[in-house]
């Protein structure tokens, strides 16, 4: 903790960075996400199992990137990043939303974190995207940070529910997921929480022609949820904010997981996971499968 708040003070006081993006506690057992440019503020900082937020969300932001730009110069951001955040901070270049210069990244040693506020840590209450978590210590850092841990070991609800969706019929799982999505009252939660949905202009904003009924209704409902898992197929992360954010419990992590089950087995593809390999939706290989999974 004090290694995390002497480090954020030296990076505002040196003007490397123009601010800190960070977790400071509101209360035991829960954190919030804080932006700050103050040096004096960074003994606000806290990093512990409460650190929920993907704070790569707000990179793209305007009103964050503003901030960069001091007296004629744009200085880094500063970003506070568990290992599965920084996969979103590499996917989000990948995508050239981001450069790598322009961020500097304190990765943070992670061995999970809590699914939700409140809850006392452990392996009962671990956050279901840890469970199949790979990446315990930052890929790509700028300062690493904190001791090594390892997750607890748990089954893995998420994969079991989907092996459980596999083994349905079509019309089953149509069934399964027309029930879930009914549920949906388009806060569109999900797309704000969501690091990799930085369009400026989302196609369910779009009027002239209406692509998806905005209205909460089954038809809409439908083809919203399917069409943002279509847009997130090889690109999600995994880090469930999406999910986490949903009011209506929508488990959204079923579609996620699945798709980037299905890039990983056809492509060997991984999104979020190196600097160096281009995405997997803007590059093409003539080896590439074309085999359709159903």
């Amino acid at each position: 903790m004090e290694e995390l708040r002497k480090l954020a003070k030296e990076l505002l006081e040196n003007k490397t960075v123009a601010a800190v993006l960070g977790y400071v506690e509101i209360e035991p057992k829960r954190t919030k996400p804080i932006v700050i440019t103050n040096p004096e503020d960074a003994e606000k900082l806290v990093f512990n199992e409460y650190c929920l937020n993907n704070l790569a969300v707000y990179l793209t932001k305007a009103r964050i990137k503003n901030l960069a730009k001091q007296n004629g110069s744009v200085l880094k951001l500063g970003i506070v990043a568990k290992p599965c955040d920084i996969h979103a901070i590499i996917a989000l270049i990948q995508e050239s939303q981001l450069k790598r210069e322009d961020v500097y990244i304190i990765g943070m040693n992670c061995g999970g974190v809590a699914k939700d506020f409140g809850l006392e840590y452990g392996a009962d209450t671990l956050a279901s995207k840890c469970v199949p978590c790979e990446t315990h210590k930052p890929l790509y850092s700028d300062t690493t940070l904190g001791a090594e841990k390892e997750t607890p070991k748990v089954s893995d609800e998420v994969l079991d529910k989907i092996r459980a969706l596999e083994k349905m019929t079509y019309v089953e799982r149509f069934a399964y997921f027309k029930k879930e999505f009914d549920k949906c009252i388009k806060c569109y939660a999900c797309r704000a929480a969501c690091p990799l949905c930085y369009c400026q202009r989302c196609i369910t904003d779009k009027t002239i022609p209406r692509w998806i009924e905005s209205s909460p209704h089954s038809r809409g409902n439908f083809s919203w949820n399917v069409v943002r898992a279509f847009h997130l197929s090889g690109r999600c992360i995994g880090c469930g904010e999406c999910e986490r954010a949903c009011p209506m419990d929508i488990p959204l992590s079923l579609l996620n997981r699945r798709m980037t089950e299905t890039a990983k087995e056809a492509f060997a593809y991984v999104s979020g996971r190196s600097l160096e390999t281009p995405t997997l939706v803007g590059s093409f290989d003539v080896k590439d499968s074309d085999e359709l999974f159903m």
